[in-house]
Protein backbone atom coordinates (compact mmCIF):
# COMPACT_ATOMS: atom_id res chain seq x y z
CA UNK A 1 0.00 0.00 0.00
CA UNK A 2 1.40 3.50 -0.67
CA UNK A 3 0.72 6.34 1.66
CA UNK A 4 0.92 10.35 1.34
CA UNK A 5 2.41 12.10 4.51
CA UNK A 6 0.96 15.65 4.80
CA UNK A 7 3.21 17.47 6.80
CA UNK A 8 5.25 20.87 7.65
CA UNK A 9 8.43 22.19 8.97
CA UNK A 10 10.81 24.83 10.66
CA UNK A 11 13.86 24.73 8.07
CA UNK A 12 15.89 26.50 10.47
CA UNK A 13 17.82 23.39 11.66
CA UNK A 14 17.83 21.24 8.95
CA UNK A 15 20.52 21.17 5.81
CA UNK A 16 17.44 21.14 3.41
CA UNK A 17 14.35 18.22 2.60
CA UNK A 18 17.10 15.77 0.98
CA UNK A 19 18.96 13.34 1.92
CA UNK A 20 22.57 14.28 1.73
CA UNK A 21 26.06 12.68 4.23
CA UNK A 22 27.17 14.55 7.10
CA UNK A 23 24.46 16.88 7.03
CA UNK A 24 20.65 16.13 9.08
CA UNK A 25 18.02 16.60 6.80
CA UNK A 26 14.13 16.19 6.60
CA UNK A 27 13.91 13.44 4.96
CA UNK A 28 16.45 11.87 7.26
CA UNK A 29 14.76 12.41 10.58
CA UNK A 30 11.59 11.23 9.25
CA UNK A 31 12.51 8.23 7.57
CA UNK A 32 14.45 7.17 11.07
CA UNK A 33 10.75 7.43 12.11
CA UNK A 34 8.71 5.67 10.53
CA UNK A 35 11.55 3.11 10.04
CA UNK A 36 11.60 3.15 14.40
CA UNK A 37 7.76 2.98 14.26
CA UNK A 38 6.69 0.44 11.63
CA UNK A 39 9.54 -1.57 12.27
CA UNK A 40 11.14 -2.07 8.98
CA UNK A 41 13.73 0.37 6.75
CA UNK A 42 11.25 3.15 5.67
CA UNK A 43 12.39 4.76 2.14
CA UNK A 44 9.89 8.31 1.38
CA UNK A 45 10.04 10.54 -1.85
CA UNK A 46 9.30 14.03 -1.07
CA UNK A 47 7.26 16.41 -3.65
CA UNK A 48 10.56 18.16 -3.99
CA UNK A 49 13.44 19.33 -2.96
CA UNK A 50 13.80 22.65 -0.22
CA UNK A 51 17.21 24.07 0.32
CA UNK A 52 19.19 24.33 3.55
CA UNK A 53 16.77 26.71 6.21
CA UNK A 54 14.01 26.61 3.97
CA UNK A 55 10.56 26.25 5.57
CA UNK A 56 7.62 24.12 4.04
CA UNK A 57 3.82 25.40 5.60
CA UNK A 58 2.27 21.98 3.06
CA UNK A 59 5.28 19.25 2.21
CA UNK A 60 4.15 15.92 0.48
CA UNK A 61 6.22 12.71 0.96
CA UNK A 62 5.09 9.34 -0.11
CA UNK A 63 6.03 5.60 1.42
CA UNK A 64 5.19 1.95 0.52
CA UNK A 65 4.49 -0.08 3.65
CA UNK A 66 3.69 -3.88 2.85
CA UNK A 67 2.29 -5.16 5.96
CA UNK A 68 -1.46 -3.84 7.72
CA UNK A 69 -0.69 -0.16 9.46
CA UNK A 70 -2.93 1.28 12.16
CA UNK A 71 -3.56 4.33 10.75
CA UNK A 72 -5.46 5.52 13.91
CA UNK A 73 -2.58 5.91 15.75
CA UNK A 74 0.02 6.30 13.36
CA UNK A 75 0.24 10.52 12.96
CA UNK A 76 0.11 10.48 16.61
CA UNK A 77 2.96 8.31 17.04
CA UNK A 78 4.82 10.04 14.94
CA UNK A 79 4.10 13.43 15.97
CA UNK A 80 5.32 12.31 19.22
CA UNK A 81 8.51 10.63 18.08
CA UNK A 82 9.55 13.86 15.78
CA UNK A 83 11.59 16.79 16.60
CA UNK A 84 9.49 19.62 17.72
CA UNK A 85 9.91 21.22 14.47
CA UNK A 86 8.79 18.39 12.21
CA UNK A 87 5.26 17.70 12.10
CA UNK A 88 2.29 15.56 10.35
CA UNK A 89 -0.90 16.70 10.09
CA UNK A 90 -2.55 13.87 7.61
CA UNK A 91 -1.67 10.47 6.30
CA UNK A 92 -3.72 9.87 3.14
CA UNK A 93 -4.14 6.44 1.25
CA UNK A 94 -3.51 6.58 -2.36
CA UNK A 95 -3.40 4.28 -5.18
CA UNK A 96 0.01 1.88 -5.49
CA UNK A 97 1.42 4.39 -8.75
CA UNK A 98 0.76 7.76 -7.22
CA UNK A 99 3.96 9.77 -6.73
CA UNK A 100 4.35 13.04 -4.54
CA UNK A 101 6.40 14.61 -6.60
CA UNK A 102 5.90 13.70 -10.32
CA UNK A 103 2.13 13.66 -9.54
CA UNK A 104 2.14 17.16 -8.25
CA UNK A 105 0.12 19.67 -10.60
CA UNK A 106 1.56 22.74 -9.27
CA UNK A 107 3.40 24.29 -5.83
CA UNK A 108 3.12 27.77 -4.19
CA UNK A 109 5.82 29.47 -2.21
CA UNK A 110 5.74 32.64 -0.13
CA UNK A 111 8.50 34.69 0.14
CA UNK A 112 8.21 36.94 3.52
CA UNK A 113 10.20 40.59 3.24
CA UNK A 114 10.29 42.51 6.69
CA UNK A 115 10.31 46.02 6.12
CA UNK A 116 11.73 47.29 9.69
CA UNK A 117 13.56 45.36 12.29
CA UNK A 118 11.45 42.69 13.89
CA UNK A 119 12.81 40.23 16.58
CA UNK A 120 9.92 37.73 16.32
CA UNK A 121 9.85 37.74 12.23
CA UNK A 122 13.90 37.07 12.16
CA UNK A 123 13.96 33.35 11.41
CA UNK A 124 11.08 33.53 9.11
CA UNK A 125 11.46 36.81 7.14
CA UNK A 126 13.88 38.68 5.31
CA UNK A 127 15.11 41.87 7.20
CA UNK A 128 15.00 44.51 4.89
CA UNK A 129 14.00 48.10 5.78
CA UNK A 130 15.33 49.64 1.82
CA UNK A 131 12.05 51.59 0.42
CA UNK A 132 10.97 49.37 -2.65
CA UNK A 133 8.63 50.31 -5.16
CA UNK A 134 6.15 47.67 -5.14
CA UNK A 135 4.55 48.71 -8.11
CA UNK A 136 7.75 48.04 -10.22
CA UNK A 137 8.35 45.01 -9.14
CA UNK A 138 4.67 43.64 -9.82
CA UNK A 139 5.06 45.24 -13.47
CA UNK A 140 8.13 42.94 -13.39
CA UNK A 141 5.68 40.16 -12.45
CA UNK A 142 3.42 40.58 -15.30
CA UNK A 143 6.79 40.17 -17.66
CA UNK A 144 8.09 37.03 -15.68
CA UNK A 145 4.91 34.91 -16.48
CA UNK A 146 5.01 35.47 -19.98
CA UNK A 147 7.99 33.22 -19.82
CA UNK A 148 8.71 29.21 -19.16
CA UNK A 149 12.40 28.99 -19.85
CA UNK A 150 14.20 29.90 -16.36
CA UNK A 151 18.16 28.90 -17.08
CA UNK A 152 18.91 32.50 -15.79
CA UNK A 153 17.24 31.81 -11.82
CA UNK A 154 18.11 28.68 -12.30
CA UNK A 155 21.62 26.95 -9.73
CA UNK A 156 24.42 26.18 -11.72
CA UNK A 157 26.12 22.87 -12.01
CA UNK A 158 22.58 21.10 -11.39
CA UNK A 159 21.47 17.72 -12.70
CA UNK A 160 17.99 18.62 -14.21
CA UNK A 161 17.05 17.80 -18.48
CA UNK A 162 14.90 21.01 -18.78
CA UNK A 163 14.74 24.84 -17.50
CA UNK A 164 10.75 24.85 -18.93
CA UNK A 165 8.39 25.75 -15.94
CA UNK A 166 5.54 27.03 -16.14
CA UNK A 167 4.40 30.06 -13.61
CA UNK A 168 0.35 30.15 -12.84
CA UNK A 169 0.97 33.13 -10.79
CA UNK A 170 3.40 35.30 -9.25
CA UNK A 171 2.47 38.71 -7.80
CA UNK A 172 3.50 41.11 -4.67
CA UNK A 173 1.73 41.69 -1.46
CA UNK A 174 2.29 44.73 1.26
CA UNK A 175 0.40 43.70 4.60
CA UNK A 176 1.29 46.46 7.39
CA UNK A 177 4.58 47.65 5.71
CA UNK A 178 5.62 43.88 5.06
CA UNK A 179 6.05 42.15 2.05
CA UNK A 180 4.89 38.98 0.74
CA UNK A 181 5.54 37.44 -2.79
CA UNK A 182 3.33 34.24 -3.49
CA UNK A 183 4.28 32.08 -6.99
CA UNK A 184 3.05 29.24 -8.03
CA UNK A 185 4.35 27.29 -10.90
CA UNK A 186 4.29 23.78 -12.16
CA UNK A 187 7.58 22.85 -11.45
CA UNK A 188 10.85 24.72 -9.70
CA UNK A 189 13.97 25.20 -10.02
CA UNK A 190 16.79 24.77 -7.45
CA UNK A 191 17.00 28.57 -5.98
CA UNK A 192 14.76 29.76 -8.34
CA UNK A 193 12.15 31.53 -6.29
CA UNK A 194 15.20 33.30 -4.19
CA UNK A 195 16.81 34.30 -7.23
CA UNK A 196 13.69 36.03 -8.93
CA UNK A 197 13.06 37.50 -5.36
CA UNK A 198 16.83 38.99 -5.51
CA UNK A 199 16.26 40.06 -9.04
CA UNK A 200 12.73 41.56 -7.66
CA UNK A 201 14.42 43.55 -5.15
CA UNK A 202 16.79 45.17 -7.26
CA UNK A 203 14.12 46.21 -9.79
CA UNK A 204 12.30 47.91 -6.43
CA UNK A 205 15.28 49.31 -5.20
CA UNK A 206 16.01 51.03 -8.92
CA UNK A 207 18.78 49.00 -9.90
CA UNK A 208 16.91 47.95 -12.63
CA UNK A 209 13.46 48.39 -14.52
CA UNK A 210 11.14 45.99 -14.72
CA UNK A 211 11.69 45.67 -18.93
CA UNK A 212 15.43 44.70 -17.85
CA UNK A 213 13.56 41.18 -17.26
CA UNK A 214 13.13 40.07 -21.02
CA UNK A 215 16.63 40.27 -21.53
CA UNK A 216 17.84 38.77 -17.80
CA UNK A 217 15.53 35.69 -18.86
CA UNK A 218 16.47 35.57 -22.60
CA UNK A 219 20.12 36.12 -21.57
CA UNK A 220 20.14 32.46 -19.94
CA UNK A 221 22.64 33.40 -17.97
CA UNK A 222 22.65 33.16 -13.90
CA UNK A 223 24.88 36.15 -13.56
CA UNK A 224 22.42 38.25 -15.31
CA UNK A 225 20.14 37.79 -12.66
CA UNK A 226 19.94 39.51 -9.25
CA UNK A 227 21.66 37.80 -5.85
CA UNK A 228 19.97 34.87 -4.29
CA UNK A 229 18.13 36.65 -1.00
CA UNK A 230 18.07 34.51 2.53
CA UNK A 231 16.59 31.38 2.83
CA UNK A 232 14.63 32.12 6.14
CA UNK A 233 11.98 33.98 3.96
CA UNK A 234 10.85 31.09 1.92
CA UNK A 235 8.65 28.96 2.42
CA UNK A 236 6.55 26.18 0.60
CA UNK A 237 2.99 26.68 1.64
CA UNK A 238 0.61 24.49 -0.64
CA UNK A 239 1.44 21.13 -3.34
CA UNK A 240 -1.96 20.18 -5.84
CA UNK A 241 -2.57 16.79 -6.37
CA UNK A 242 -5.15 15.45 -9.25
CA UNK A 243 -7.82 14.16 -6.61
CA UNK A 244 -7.90 10.97 -8.35
CA UNK A 245 -5.01 9.63 -7.11
CA UNK A 246 -6.42 9.60 -3.01
CA UNK A 247 -8.83 6.20 -2.49
CA UNK A 248 -11.37 8.19 -1.57
CA UNK A 249 -12.86 5.34 0.68
CA UNK A 250 -10.59 5.60 3.13
CA UNK A 251 -10.83 7.66 5.96
CA UNK A 252 -8.63 10.87 5.73
CA UNK A 253 -5.95 10.54 9.19
CA UNK A 254 -5.53 13.44 10.91
CA UNK A 255 -2.99 13.97 13.79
Amino acid sequence: MRYFLELSYNGKAYHGWQNQPNAITVQEVLEKALSTLLGSPIAIVGAGRTDTGVHAAKMYAHFDFDAPIDLSHLAYKLNSYLPKDIAISKIHMVKDNAHARFDAKSRTYHYKVSTQKDVFSYDYAYQLTKSLDLNAMNEACAILVKYTDFQCFSKVNTDVKTYICEIKEAKWYEKQGNLLFVITADRFLRNMVRAIVGTMINIGLGKLKPQDLHGIIESKDRGEAGYSVPAQGLSLVDIVYPQEIFIVDSDLISA
